[in-house]
């Protein structure tokens, strides 16, 4: 029994380890662009069922409750809470953010495509909208030379005013891409998010039809992190690993008696 109790307490001291590790991710992209916070979900392990309810204790009776010992916790998965995050207003005509649900497409130097929350988008020399990594934006705008006053409707219709020209000239449209279970998709760093089997197929189609959200120009997404929240969770999860520390020491103490008592 206290061995079975020092492995107990050892899966509790793993768990709340892991759960702090998460909340350290949270706060540390506190600051950044279209960040969606994680949350450390947990399981209990296998149970030893030393005696089964319903079984026989006598002849003619039947244990009214069964004897189960449980072995401890385990970290079963993250979970990305998707929760829109508030637009701060930047005036920069290639930030983009997306006011509801979905996201915009990369492709990456691979040819791969990704996808981000994260609409800090720039121009490279060519004229061609790319991430700050300069990865192209999927389907690709390029703004001809000389163009000015760039503006990006919230169906994604990007129209520009082109040298000798009275009126403004479309010159492309931003789709934006969403997934049956966005849960699914995998984290991959620098932003971006990559398709699973879990997650399904995109579905591309215009911002702001279907479920997905428009896109506001002159605005980025902010992180959803709650700082108060997180600090709530971080002095839950280290009450918790004092706890379970706690364990492992009184059971220690427990054996030390009895190895010198037998």
């Amino acid at each position: 029994m206290p061995i079975s109790a020092l492995h107990v307490a050892r899966t509790g001291l793993e768990a709340q380890d892991a759960r702090m590790r998460v909340i350290a991710n949270n706060l540390a992209n506190i600051s950044t662009t279209g960040f969606k916070r994680d949350r450390a979900n947990f399981a209990t392990l296998a149970y030893q069922d030393a005696r089964v309810a319903g079984q026989r204790s006598t002849g003619d009776t039947a244990y009214a409750v069964g004897l189960n010992l449980g072995t401890g916790v385990a970290l079963q998965g993250t979970s990305r809470i998707d929760t829109q995050g508030t637009l701060d207003t930047t005036g920069n005509a290639f930030d983009l953010a997306l006011d509801g649900n979905g996201y915009f497409q990369v492709q990456m130097p691979d040819g791969t495509l990704a996808y981000t929350r994260a609409g800090n988008f720039t121009l490279d020399a060519q004229g061609q909208l790319v991430t700050p990594q300069g990865f192209a934006v999927q389907p690709a705008i390029s703004v001809p030379q000389g163009a000015t006053s760039v503006t990006v409707a919230p169906d994604g219709t990007v129209t520009a005013m082109l040298a000798g020209e009275g009126e403004p000239a479309e010159i492309g449209q931003l789709t934006v891409a969403r997934f049956a279970n966005a849960a699914g998709l995998q984290a991959s760093g620098d932003n971006f998010l990559l398709e699973t089997a879990a997650s399904g197929p995109a579905e591309l189609g215009v911002a702001g039809t279907e479920g997905r959200g428009s896109i506001r120009q002159g605005m980025l997404e902010a992180s959803n992190v709650n700082v108060v929240e997180e600090l709530v969770g971080m002095i839950e999860a280290q009450r918790a690993y004092e706890i379970n520390s706690k364990m492992i020491s009184a059971v220690d103490e427990m054996l030390r008696n009895a190895n010198q008592t037998l």
